[in-house]
């Protein structure tokens, strides 16, 4: 699978998302850009599942040095190589290890249910507290340093992206 052609932003708020991990998965699956394909990296410890549809922006490069982290509001999962036009409503600032590693929260646009939600303010708190924790805890199990910074509307979303798709050139 060549990403190259496929635009990061196919057009004004939205985003491409290659989804990398299903929502609910304990497997951690990574893009291989060398094999064209899914790879399996590692299987999380029991507890740890990912709340949402996790993935990335294609042909973006964020701070620290991989593509620019995008996760989807799904009802249903999709699967890993799957890929979504998504609408991004925020982002959940995040620091691993000292390096900024931001991720986008979004909603598919093919999803009339949520046509309606264009911010973070429109979701629960209480999810985007479980979103936080699961980062807290994955990345803890692993022995490195996590901060979050907390949640950021939609407004902030422009100038990462931008910044990330000129990076990624």
């Amino acid at each position: 699978m060549d990403l190259r052609p496929l635009p990061p932003s196919p057009s004004p708020g939205l985003v491409n998302l290659l989804v990398e991990i299903p929502a609910g998965s304990r497997n951690k699956y990574e893009f291989s850009p060398e094999a064209g394909l899914m790879v399996l990296d590692r299987v999380f410890h029991a507890a740890i599942r990912y709340p949402f549809d996790y993935g990335f922006v294609p042909n973006t490069k964020a701070e620290d040095g991989s593509p620019l982290d995008a996760m989807a509001i799904m009802s249903e999962p999709t699967f890993a190589g799957c890929l979504i036009r998504a609408r991004p409503i925020g982002l959940l600032e995040l620091e691993e290890d000292g390096c900024p590693d931001p991720k986008l929260l979004c909603v598919p646009d093919a999803d009339p249910r949520q046509s309606a939600i264009r911010s973070i303010r429109q979701i629960a708190s209480s999810q985007l507290e479980e979103v936080s924790e699961f980062f807290r805890t994955y990345r803890s199990f692993e022995g490195r340093v996590i901060s979050i910074g907390g949640w950021r509307d939609v407004d902030a979303v422009p100038s990462l992206l931008n910044a990330c798709i000129r990076a990624g050139r």
